[in-house]
C-alpha cells in the first residue's frame, strides 16, 4: 500500500510543480489613436494603450524604441502629442513588460501629412444595405496610381485598415457581417511619390445591416465563415476580431491534465492490486 500511495503523491506533486512553474501568457496590450485618419502637421493626436492585465505601468514604443511610460490605472493609459510633426509618423506599439507577455503583434501606424490630394470616392457593394451573415465590400477609388489607402470607421478607433495597390482602387471586404459593423466608414490615400502629402477624407458612407438573428450575439448559432476572410474588426495592426472563436489544440494545460489523470488512474490500479493481493494472502 505504501508504494502505491507514494506513486500517487509523487505524480500529483510533479503535476502541481509543472503547473505552478509555467506562467500563462498575459493578454497583449492593444493600441489605438484619435483621430483615426491622417494627422495634419500641428494637430493633436492621442495614443491610447489598453491592457486587461495586472500591469500597473504600460510602455509606449515608436519604431521599436521606448518613448513613454504610461500609468495603466483603469486598464489603460494615454499619450497625447499636442502638435504633431512629420517626425512623429511611424509605427507604435505598447508593452506591459510582463515576463509572460508574448511578443507584441498590435502595431499602430500614424501618418502625419498635408492634406492636398482630392478626396477619394467611396461606395458599398451591395449598396442598399446588407443582411446579417452576408458579405459586403467597401470600395475606395482615386485618380492616382500606386496608392496606399487607409480605411477607418468613424467613431471606432479600433477599425483601421491599410491597402497598397498598383492601381487606383482598394477594396475592403467584410465577411459574415454582424450588427457591430453598422456605422459610417471613410478612407484616404497617399502615394509613394510624395509621402508627405495625402488626400482629404472621403465623404462617409453608411453601412446598414438588416436581418433577423445576429450570429455574433450570445445564444445564437454562428453564420458560416469563409477561409482567409478579413473584416474591419481587424485593424491595420493585424488585430483579430473579438468575435473570432478561439482555436482548439493540444495545449500544455491539456497535456498536464491528461498526464495527471493517467497518473491517478495508474496509482488507483496499483492500490487495488495490492489490496487484492493482501486479501488473498490473509485468506491463506
Amino acid at each position: 500500500m505504501v508504494s502505491a500511495l507514494t506513486v500517487l503523491f509523487i505524480g500529483c506533486w510533479l503535476a502541481g510543480q509543472s503547473e505552478a512553474s509555467r506562467e500563462l501568457p498575459e493578454p497583449r496590450p492593444s493600441i489605438s489613436a484619435s483621430p483615426s485618419g491622417v494627422i495634419v502637421p500641428g494637430a493633436a493626436v492621442t495614443i491610447c494603450c489598453q491592457c486587461r492585465c495586472e500591469a500597473r505601468r504600460l510602455f509606449l514604443y515608436k519604431d521599436g524604441i521606448q518613448i513613454q511610460e504610461l500609468d495603466a490605472a483603469g486598464d489603460g493609459g494615454e499619450f497625447t502629442i499636442p502638435s504633431a510633426r512629420r517626425e512623429d509618423a511611424g509605427f507604435y506599439h505598447c508593452r506591459s513588460r510582463s515576463r509572460s507577455e508574448p511578443e507584441p503583434h498590435d502595431y499602430l501606424r500614424i501618418v502625419v501629412a498635408e492634406l492636398s490630394y482630392p478626396k477619394p470616392s467611396i461606395s458599398l457593394s451591395p449598396s442598399r444595405g446588407v443582411t446579417l451573415g452576408r458579405t459586403v465590400t467597401i470600395r475606395c477609388e482615386c485618380r492616382c496610381q500606386k496608392a496606399t489607402f487607409l480605411m477607418y470607421k468613424l467613431g471606432n478607433l479600433d477599425v483601421r485598415r491599410w491597402f497598397e495597390t498598383v492601381g487606383d482602387v482598394a477594396e475592403f471586404t467584410i465577411h459574415n457581417v454582424s450588427r457591430r459593423h453598422t456605422g459610417s466608414y471613410s478612407c484616404q490615400y497617399g502615394t509613394k511619390l510624395d509621402p508627405s502629402v495625402w488626400s482629404h477624407p472621403s465623404d462617409p458612407v453608411e453601412l446598414m445591416v438588416a436581418g433577423g438573428t445576429d450570429p455574433t450575439q450570445p445564444g445564437t448559432a454562428p453564420a458560416p465563415t469563409h477561409s482567409g476572410s478579413a473584416s474591419p474588426g481587424t485593424g491595420a495592426q493585424g488585430r483579430k476580431s473579438p468575435s473570432a472563436p478561439p482555436e482548439t489544440d493540444y495545449t500544455w494545460d491539456n497535456i498536464v491534465r491528461l498526464a495527471l489523470g493517467a497518473g491517478i488512474l495508474l496509482a488507483l490500479a496499483l492500490i487495488l492490486a495490492e489490496a487484492a493481493h493482501g486479501w488473498r494472502r490473509g485468506r491463506r
